[in-house]
């Protein structure tokens, strides 16, 4: 699923490739037709992604197959009439990433549609298509697999919720509402800029915390935790900001989740997850607040260190129990998507095309510096020892010819 099986942007493979370009170390390169933004994930010798037409009437799941690339199934699973306009350059319509089991792949476009297909002959299991939802600015959450429920997340202008479905049938086993008292609504109880700041693309992450479970789910002007196996709330923190996007990370015992856009900056928060209720003046072990503090891409947790790229490509190493700041570097160019690591190196991928790869420990070091024709708006996927890249107009599979 997003971020890979534990949904933090780790990888088992002490194998993948350091350096690639167009004609280094590039087993096959695939035109991947439309628009998507989302992760290919991948199960049993198939990788699979979703696209939609660039106005958003049509959308589309594809199945390629990870020996030869070629693309061996395309399905057309809804339409709109009249989809929404996005209204920005960093979104598209087919932004969620899809999870994957055996048998099953689940893919998602926020309101516009859930599918379950079968993966062996492509047919549809099972779709939901009455998930009201106004995005605004196009759906960003991506689906996640917990036991026997797919949890789905909307978070709009006009309604916040999440949903568990059974991933079997598609219907719903629970739905939570977010309880959230706007701060930007006017007189008549009408929210400023048509409810933009209540927003969310964020993906949530299921962690254990004194043996019992958690859903990690931040939305606007909150970090909430549900319990996933009823969708009911044990803690939350607030903050000042709004639209988050960044998918929190579990390590050393914190939540580490980022705020969104503020009234200056966005922060950094480091949440101890073992109370519940309102935690926010209790819980919060440490907080940085800053233009290095990411809006969009992901971070990453290696040992006891903690790595935060921001958007504009720097990158900041911070002790993770602490919050306090080991190095900070530039990357160079801008950054969407959001890395991996293999314990050892992490993997940073740009909008332009740029890819770095670098050393994780206390010392800066870059290892690689590579370059495909487009950049990414994708995070990565692993086979193997390969890279499954999706720049904004093919897929690759990236290894080292010798494995």
């Amino acid at each position: 699923m997003f971020r890979g099986p534990r949904g933090d942007g780790s990888v088992v493979s002490s194998g993948l490739p350091l350096s690639w370009s167009e004609s280094e170390n590039v087993r096959w390169k695939t035109a991947i037709p439309h628009v998507g933004w989302c992760t290919p994930v991948i199960q049993d010798g198939q990788v699979w992604l979703t696209s939609a037409t660039e106005k958003g009437n049509d959308f589309y799941a594809y199945c390629v197959d990870a020996e030869t690339g070629n693309i061996v199934r395309e399905k057309h699973l809804f339409h709109c009439d009249k989809p929404e306009s996005l209204s920005n350059s960093v979104n598209c319509y087919a932004s969620p990433s899809s999870a994957i089991e055996k048998g099953r792949v689940f893919v998602h476009f926020g309101s516009y549609g859930t599918a379950c297909l079968d993966t062996a002959t492509g047919k549809v299991i099972w779709k939901r298509e009455d998930f009201p939802c106004r995005h605004y600015r196009g759906p960003g959450s991506s689906v996640i697999l917990y036991r026997d429920f797919l949890i789905v997340t909307f978070d709009g202008v006009d309604v916040q919720y999440l949903v568990a479905l059974d991933k079997r049938t598609g219907k719903t086993v629970w739905r939570t509402d977010r309880n959230i008292k706007w701060k930007d609504l006017d007189a008549n109880g009408v929210p400023k800029r048509e409810g933009d700041f209540h927003k969310g693309y964020t993906t949530p992450l299921v962690i254990e915390v004194g043996g019992k479970e958690q859903l990690v789910s931040p939305v606007s002007t909150f970090c909430i935790a549900y319990e996933p196996a009823t969708g009911k709330e044990i803690w939350r923190v607030g903050n000042s900001a709004h639209t988050p996007a960044v998918s929190p990370i579990y390590s050393s015992g914190l939540v580490m989740t980022a705020t969104g856009h503020g009234q200056s900056d966005a922060e950094m928060l480091a949440i101890r997850p073992d109370g519940t209720g309102d935690l926010t003046k209790t819980h919060v072990a440490w907080r940085i607040k800053g233009k290095d503090v990411p809006t969009t891409t992901s971070s990453v947790a290696i040992g006891d260190l903690f790595y935060m790229p921001n958007n504009k490509g720097t990158l900041t190493c911070l002790e993770t129990k602490s919050g306090k700041t080991v190095w900070r570097e530039r990357l160079g160019g801008n950054y969407l998507a959001s890395p991996i690591h293999n314990g050892k190196r992490i993997y940073f991928f740009s909008t332009s095309g740029r890819a770095v790869v670098i050393r994780a420990g206390r010392k800066f070091e870059t290892l690689a510096e590579n370059k495909l024709d487009a950049g990414c708006m994708a995070s990565p996927a692993v086979l193997g020892n390969s890279l499954i890249v999706r720049t904004k107009t093919h897929l690759y599979r990236i290894e080292e010819k010798t494995r």
